[in-house]
């Protein structure tokens, strides 16, 4: 407004002057018109121009912030990114090292479920039925089942547990054996471990046992049957504890 009012002042005289002219020059008076109205526009224009400008410059500054904040998230995300791909590179390794642990202990429960069914016939008779449970929940293939693997591993550990248990006792069951003349009769059986054993019957059939290939193999000794009988009586703690000599062989 002051810009306008002091060209204006400035327009004065002129206009003054312009009074002073005959009606006649209206071309003169034109003219003048024209160039206080270019003036004008000129400021106008200047002026406009200038807030164009600070628009533009705040317009500016806002984008450059914007930037900013999109190539701080541009570089948060790819930090993200990266450590995702690390993790997953970690999970990867864990995966292939828990795939190899895997592997290499299914061959050794397969191995074990191999083994374990001639173990199974050198065990004695009580033994072997204390581990029926374990031994229904192995796989009858190793190759093809959908027994777990950690079953199969406890089942296979059980059992091994429970024949390396047997074999460090002295155990005494009554069972019923087919003897030499094809009779079958209640004998009581005294298992030293999984390697020697010895049975004696109530009318005096005594004999010995030893594990073989396919069970265990009982020979008739009834010249046996007194020192067999007071072994079980001292087992039994029905005699009072004393040496008592028995024979054993040897593999």
């Amino acid at each position: 407004m002051i810009r306008y009012v002091a060209l204006l002042l400035l327009a004065l005289p002129i206009w003054r002057s312009l009074a002073a002219v005959p009606d006649s020059d209206e071309s003169g008076r034109a003219a003048v018109e024209k160039w206080i109205e270019s003036r004008r526009l000129i400021s106008q224009e200047k002026q406009d121009w200038r807030l164009g400008k600070e628009l533009l410059a705040d317009r500016a500054r806002m984008l450059e912030k914007e930037i900013a904040g999109v190539r701080e998230k541009i570089s948060t995300a790819t930090n993200e990114t990266a450590e995702v791909d690390r993790k997953l590179a970690e999970a990867r390794a864990q995966n292939d090292q828990l795939d190899g642990v895997s592997a290499r202990m299914r061959a050794a429960v397969v191995a074990l479920e191999t083994r374990l069914p001639p173990l199974l016939g050198r065990t004695p008779d009580p033994v072997r039925e204390r581990l029926k449970p374990l031994v229904q929940r192995l796989p009858q293939n190793s190759a093809d089942t959908k027994i777990s693997l950690p079953e199969r591993f406890q089942s296979v550990i059980g059992i091994l547990n429970e024949i390396g248990k047997a074999n460090g006792e002295i155990t005494v069951s009554t069972e019923i054996r087919t003897m030499a003349d094809g009779r079958p009769t209640q004998i009581k059986a005294l298992y030293i471990g999984l390697a020697q054993a010895y049975y004696v019957s109530e009318k005096g059939d005594a004999g010995t046992g030893r594990p073989g290939a396919n069970g265990w193999d009982w020979q008739p000794a009834n010249q046996l049957a007194a020192q067999i009988t007071d072994a079980m009586q001292t087992l039994q703690s029905k005699a009072a504890p004393h040496f008592v000599p028995l024979p054993v062989k040897l593999p």
